[in-house]
Order: C-alpha cells, then structure tokens, then sequence
C-alpha cells in the first residue's frame, strides 16, 4: 500500500535537512493549511507547498 502522509524523520531525507528543521517545515505546513498542531500531513500537500514532484516524492517513499 502507497504511503500518503509525511513524517518528519522522511521530510528531513526527502530535503536533506535535519529531523529539527523538518519539524519545524511540517509545522509550517500545517499553520498554512490551518490544521491542528498534530494533523496529518499527506504527500501532496507537502509536495504543493515545497514544490517538489509528487510522483518522485512517492516513488522515493514507497521505494524504502
């Protein structure tokens, strides 16, 4: 089954960023879309707001 939300610890690969600073992006997201502090956040919504394509973010998720 496809993944379809996003963790920190795989935001942080995804960016070559830190878990920390990935935390901190997630967050963004979320202030963004005016969800709650511990909503999920799907892949295409990570992929809109950093404006990375959807289908290598998935490829690169579903691949570990």
């Amino acid at each position: 089954m496809p993944q379809v939300c996003i963790c920190p610890k795989e935001a942080a690969e995804l960016t070559g960023t830190t878990y920390d600073t990935a935390k901190v992006l997630l967050q963004r997201i979320r202030r963004e879309l005016n969800k709650p502090a511990r909503a999920y956040i799907s892949v295409a919504e990570f992929c809109r707001f950093t404006h990375l394509p959807e289908a290598e973010v998935s490829r690169a998720l579903n691949a570990r």
